[in-house]
């Protein structure tokens, strides 16, 4: 019954709504890090897809209801995460009733969340995308897959999922720091090649969580 009502839950909401909110999480770390990129990043994609998404995103906790409002959650930070046993379960209801989470390392996520996403799908694991995943393309091209946005330990981006019935449900950005790059200019200083890059593979994301 409850997975019944979470189904008819998204399904209205898919309907009406076309927002992404903020996951505040557990464990200490800084979910509510790079202030300024989620608001840019949908300026970018109202301008430039046509969505037509508020400018100010909500924040939601993956143990309540609301987040079956939004076909997107947006999660970001550098430290630790956890997830209740009551927030695994939602979040796996979420995603398996037609959410999409993007988590983005913001650097120093990525020792603890694989653990966590063990809570939500306990024999699923993250597996590396191909650079020929419709969401490298979904509104701007990216032959290679994930762009590099930040340097941080030098190593490559990577671009995992976890996928549900051959959906993708869940997309984890790693050594990439997509964030970062959709951050106010002043605030890291990247250049606007860069700058455009990390809006674009985000609007790919949006898109793709929208229409998937």
């Amino acid at each position: 019954m409850r997975v019944l009502l979470f189904l008819l839950t998204v399904s209205i909401a898919s309907l009406q709504a076309q927002d992404l909110a903020v996951l505040k999480y557990k464990g200490g770390g800084d979910w509510y890090s790079n202030p300024t990129s989620l608001p840019n990043l949908i300026v970018f994609c109202n301008e430039n897809i046509q969505t037509a998404m508020n400018e100010k995103p909500e924040t939601v906790d993956p143990g309540s209801t609301d987040i079956f409002q939004y076909p997107l959650l947006h999660m970001t930070g550098h430290g630790n995460v956890f997830f209740s046993d009551e927030d695994a379960e939602n979040l796996r209801d979420y995603l398996i009733s037609g959410g999409f989470l993007h988590i983005d390392d913001n650097y120093g996520m990525s020792q603890y969340l694989p653990k966590e996403l063990k809570k939500v799908f306990p024999n699923q694991e993250l597996q590396e995308l191909p650079a020929s995943h419709p969401i490298f393309s979904a509104a701007y091209r990216f032959n290679t897959g994930l762009p590099k946005i930040h340097e941080h330990d030098g190593k490559r981006p990577q671009a995992l999922g976890i996928f549900y019935e051959d959906r993708l449900v869940l997309l984890f950005t790693v050594e990439s720091d997509l964030g970062d790059g959709w951050e106010d200019p002043e605030v890291h200083g990247d250049p606007a090649s860069v700058r455009q890059k990390a809006l674009q593979m985000g609007a790919n994301i949006v898109k793709y969580a929208f229409e998937n």
